[in-house]
C-alpha cells in the first residue's frame, strides 16, 4: 500500500526548487551559506520550507546560483498574513513536534479564544473597523489548527500568574479563556505550569519566549517584544534559552496545582472577585 504524500505548501515548493538548483550548481548547503553569509542551518530551513529568505538573501541566492532573479521574484508571491517578524515562527509552529512556550502577561496566541483575541486587537487600535478586527481574529485563531491532532505538537505552556490576573475583555471573556486552558490541560493536550507571584523574580521575567523542536533539524528559539521578534537558530543561543526556560520551569507550580489555580482565577473573574 502506497502512503499518500501530504500536499506541499508554496514554501515547501520554494525550498525544494532551491535545493534542486543548489545541487545543479554543485554546491553543498555549507558552501552556499558561505557565499550568502549565513549559517548552514538557515539554508536547511529554507530548503525544508520552514523559513523564507529575506529579499536581500534571495538576491544573494540568485547571484550564487546564477538564477537571474528567480528566487527574489518568487518570494514576492509568498507574502504572509503575519507580521514580518512573526511569519517564519508561524510556519515553524506547523512543523514542530514540541513547542515549549512562556507568557509573561498575555495568553499565548495558540491558546487564545475569539473573545480574548478580539479584546486584544481592539486595545491596540483606538480607531478600529469591525471588519479589520474580524480578519485579525480569524488569522490569530486559525493558528490553533495545529493543535487539532491529539498528539503533535507536544505543547508545554508556562504562564506567569499575571496572565491569569490581568482582565482582557469582559469578566466572561476572561473566564472562558482560562477555562479553555484548564480544559486542554486536563484533557492532556497541553502540559500547564504557572509561575506564582510568590516566587518573585524568575529567569523569564523579561518577556515572551518559545522553544520549538523538529524531527529533522535543529531546534530554534523565539523571543518577542513590542512589534518585534527574534528567531534564533544558533545552537549556542538556543541552548541558553532552553536553560533559562528550565530555570523558570523549576520555580513553577505542578501541573495539577496550576490547573486548580487557573480554574480558581476563572471563577474569580466571573464572579467579580479580582
Amino acid at each position: 500500500m502506497t502512503t499518500k504524500r501530504s500536499p506541499r505548501t508554496p514554501r515547501e515548493k520554494y525550498g525544494e526548487e532551491l535545493r534542486l538548483r543548489r545541487l545543479t550548481a554543485g554546491l553543498t548547503q555549507e558552501a552556499l551559506s558561505e557565499i550568502i553569509v549565513c549559517s548552514p542551518t538557515l539554508i536547511s530551513h529554507y530548503e525544508a520550507g520552514r523559513r523564507l529568505p529575506s529579499p536581500e538573501d534571495a538576491r544573494r541566492i540568485d547571484r550564487a546560483l546564477g538564477t537571474d532573479g528567480f528566487f527574489e521574484r518568487w518570494l514576492e508571491d509568498l507574502d504572509t498574513r503575519y507580521a514580518d517578524h512573526f511569519a517564519a515562527v508561524a510556519e515553524l509552529e506547523r512543523r514542530a513536534t514540541l513547542i515549549q512556550q512562556f507568557a509573561l502577561s498575555l495568553v499565548p496566541g495558540l491558546l487564545q479564544t475569539d473573545g480574548y483575541a478580539r479584546a486584544l486587537f481592539q486595545s491596540l487600535k483606538p480607531n478600529y473597523r469591525p471588519d479589520e478586527i474580524d480578519k485579525d481574529v480569524v488569522i490569530r485563531t486559525e493558528r490553533a489548527s495545529i493543535l487539532d491532532s491529539p498528539l503533535q505538537p507536544v505543547l508545554w505552556t508556562l504562564l506567569d500568574e499575571a496572565v491569569l490576573r490581568r482582565q482582557v475583555g469582559s469578566p466572561q471573556v476572561m473566564a472562558e479563556q482560562l477555562r479553555k486552558i484548564a480544559d486542554m490541560a486536563e484533557a492532556g493536550r497541553l502540559r500547564l505550569h504557572v509561575l506564582p507571584f510568590r516566587v518573585g523574580a524568575h529567569a523569564l521575567q523579561e518577556g515572551l519566549a518559545s522553544l520549538m523542536s523538529f524531527p529533522d533539524s535543529q531546534p530554534v528559539a523565539y523571543v518577542e517584544g513590542f512589534l518585534t521578534g527574534n528567531l534564533m537558530d544558533d545552537p549556542t543561543l538556543v541552548e541558553v534559552c532552553r536553560t533559562v526556560y528550565d530555570l523558570a520551569l523549576s520555580d513553577a507550580m505542578s501541573h495539577q496545582e496550576s490547573i486548580a489555580l487557573v480554574r480558581a482565577a476563572a471563577e474569580e473573574h466571573e464572579h467579580g472577585h479580582q
